[in-house]
C-alpha cells in the first residue's frame, strides 16, 4: 500500500494576529492538516528572507508567512516592511530553483481561526499537487 505524499511546511506567524487565529483554530477544534510546523515572530516584519532561504535548504516543501491585515500591525508598519521585503524573495527564489507557489504571504487576524484553517488546507493541497521539492539547496548556493 502507497504512502500518500505529505508536503513540509514552515510558517512563521505573527505573535499577536495569525498564531493568535491559529491558535482560535486550534481550542474552536476547526480541523486543519497537521503538515504545517509554527515558528512565533513578534511580528511578519521581523523574518528574515534568509530564514525562508533556509527552510528550503532544510527540506521544507513550502514555507508559509502569516501577519496581521495591513494597517492592523501590533508595530504600526511590519507588515508592509514584510510585504515589501517578502516580493523581492519570490524573484531570488525563482533563480534559485523554488517554485514561486512554494512560497505564500497572508494576512490572519486572531479573530479568524476559520480563515486560518482554510489557509493551510490550501496551502497544503496545493503543494500535494505539485509534488515534492525537485531542488535541492545546498550551503554554497545561498
Amino acid at each position: 500500500m502507497a504512502v500518500e505524499y505529505q508536503p513540509k511546511i514552515v510558517g512563521f506567524l505573527c505573535n499577536w494576529c495569525s498564531y493568535a487565529g491559529a491558535d482560535l483554530a486550534g481550542t474552536s477544534r476547526i480541523c486543519y492538516p497537521s503538515n504545517i510546523r509554527i515558528i512565533r515572530v513578534p511580528c511578519s516584519g521581523r523574518v528574515d528572507p534568509l530564514l525562508i532561504v533556509k527552510s528550503f535548504q532544510q527540506g521544507a516543501d513550502g514555507v508559509l508567512i502569516a501577519g496581521c491585515h495591513p494597517g492592523d500591525c501590533h508595530y504600526s508598519e511590519g507588515n508592509y516592511y514584510a510585504r515589501r521585503r517578502l516580493a523581492l524573495l519570490h524573484t531570488l527564489l525563482e533563480y534559485i530553483g523554488i517554485e514561486k507557489q512554494r512560497f505564500q504571504i497572508q494576512w490572519v487576524s486572531a479573530s479568524e481561526g476559520k480563515r486560518w484553517a482554510n489557509v493551510v488546507s490550501s496551502f497544503t493541497e496545493d503543494l500535494a499537487r505539485m509534488g515534492p521539492k525537485e531542488t535541492t539547496l545546498h550551503k554554497e548556493t545561498v
